[in-house]
């Protein structure tokens, strides 16, 4: 299903077995210790696909050239104290794993992931965003239907997400749906700073909501590879089962392309990179 030969096309590969069982136990080692050295304390910031509102938080803004930990929705008290244990209140790490932290950028510029950019036709792809991306059993949240251009745009669009199952993803737990061929229709909104730059917004480009049709379910074995084209539709369900769907995601753009100065990402200090 969904041959890297057909990504024109669909607008998503599948790479069953990229990734072998040991890379990915080393990596799910790595994930554990960076959240045992994670101090909640003065950490607010909670990640939500729906209204955004991490997108008026400095500690998000500042993100793009550092390593930062994002919570769920209802982890924390009114005082800002967690509810549940750490290693249960994540959503997300990001998001510049890949060149910051030693272990991440040798993972992510390993063999599965510039083979995949090769195999969907990227010609000179820069690493641009990476995040650890958590899904705990009953409180990870849903991902709201979206499409990475908005959030990360270049013109030309040539962002392209790689999401890779370090858990097995189910329709239970969470895994990725998408809606094949949708990579056609233009991008509804991007996501970028205000002009005072200390804030974002969303502008909206064409408020027709994408069709309720065709959308399919991508369950994922361990060791999967899911190439999103950058204008492709896609989202995943609330954790509802009490199986954790720990994933990976990189997102490379092409070298060739602009990157706006208004992007919500920015890497003042930090120059983009290739494999």
């Amino acid at each position: 299903m969904f041959a890297p030969a057909d990504f024109a096309e669909n607008g998503v590969a599948v790479f069953p077995d990229a990734v072998d069982r040991q890379s990915l136990d080393s990596i799910r080692v790595h994930i554990r210790h960076l959240v045992d050295e994670f101090d909640p304390a003065g950490v607010r910031t909670v990640f939500s696909t729906g209204d955004q509102s991490h997108g008026r938080d400095e500690y998000f803004l500042t993100s793009g050239d550092k390593t930062r930990f994002f919570f769920e929705d209802g982890v924390l008290d009114d005082a800002g104290d967690l509810l549940v244990d750490k290693h249960q209140s994540l959503n997300k790490i990001g998001h510049a794993m890949h060149d910051l932290d030693p272990t991440f950028s040798a993972f992510c510029r390993s063999a599965p992931f510039e083979q995949a950019t090769r195999a969907v036709g990227m010609l000179d792809p820069l690493l641009l965003q990476s995040m650890v991306i958590f899904k705990n059993p009953e409180i990870g949240g849903e991902v709201t239907p979206h499409t990475d251009h908005t959030f990360l745009w270049t013109e030309p669009q040539s962002v392209i997400g790689f999401w890779l199952a370090i858990d097995e993803a189910t329709e239970e737990n969470g895994c990725l749906w998408a809606l094949p061929g949708g990579h056609l229709i233009p991008a509804k909104s991007r996501f970028s700073r205000t002009p005072s730059g200390d804030a974002t917004e969303m502008i909206t480009l064409d408020d027709a909501p994408y069709p309720d049709n065709g959308w399919v379910p991508l369950p994922a074995a361990p060791g999967t590879l899911i190439a999103l084209h950058g204008t492709l539709p896609h989202r995943s369900a609330p954790n509802v089962s009490d199986k954790s769907r720990l994933a990976f995601t990189l997102h490379c753009i092409e070298a060739s392309a602009e990157y706006p100065a208004d992007n919500w990402l920015q890497r003042p200090e930090l120059p983009f990179r290739g494999f």
